[in-house]
């Protein structure tokens, strides 16, 4: 069930991020995740398209209605740093773009 999930946020990633070696997409229970420097800074499952972003951006996204927050089940926890884009249909490359570069840059930059 994963592997469509795999796929697509390998092909997302090498449109909008590509050539870094140290980006590296796994499988993760019904999904996919992003790694940058071995840390998790996006995930792709059947909620949607996640990013670890700065608190800034987040709070920003969030009140706006732009994305919400990550649950992957209906009773897990919050997800705590990440922001969701449930329908990534209605998100612009050029935005997947950007918060693929901050959520990149933001893990790095914490992960130091």
């Amino acid at each position: 069930m994963a592997k469509p999930f795999l796929e697509k946020l390998e092909t997302l990633v090498n449109r909008h991020v590509p050539g870094d070696p140290q980006l590296v997409c796994k499988h993760f229970f019904s999904g996919a995740a992003l790694y940058a420097s071995g840390v998790m800074c996006a995930s792709l499952s059947p909620v949607g398209l996640a990013f670890k972003l700065p608190t800034e951006l987040r709070t920003e996204l969030i009140d706006c209605g732009a994305a919400s927050k990550l649950k992957y089940f209906a009773k897990s926890p919050i997800k705590k740093g990440y922001v969701l884009f449930s329908d990534i249909d209605n998100v612009s490359d050029a935005d997947i773009a950007k918060y693929f570069g901050i959520a990149v840059a933001h893990v790095r930059s914490i992960a130091t």
